[in-house]
C-alpha cells in the first residue's frame, strides 16, 4: 500500500474498543501510543485485531509543540 502522506509508522495493534459506530485502536510505535478514531466498518473490513502489524499514516495540517 502507498500512501502520500509522509509521516508513516510500522506497529502493533495492542487495543480495539469496540462502540456502536467508531472504534478506538491504539497502535504500539516503539515507547508511543498512537490511538485512532475509526469506523466499526473499517475494523471489520481490514480484519483488525489485537497483535496485526498495521501502518499508522499522520496527516496534519498543523503540529503544535508546547514547553
Amino acid at each position: 500500500m502507498k500512501l502520500s502522506a509522509r509521516n508513516q509508522f510500522q506497529g502493533t495493534v495492542s487495543k480495539i474498543t469496540e462502540g456502536q459506530a467508531m472504534a478506538e485502536v491504539i497502535v504500539k510505535v516503539g515507547t508511543l501510543d498512537f490511538v485512532a478514531a475509526i469506523t466499526e466498518g473499517s475494523v471489520k473490513n481490514m480484519g483488525l485485531k489485537t497483535g496485526d502489524s498495521v501502518t499508522v499514516a499522520v496527516k496534519a495540517t498543523e503540529v503544535m509543540i508546547g514547553k
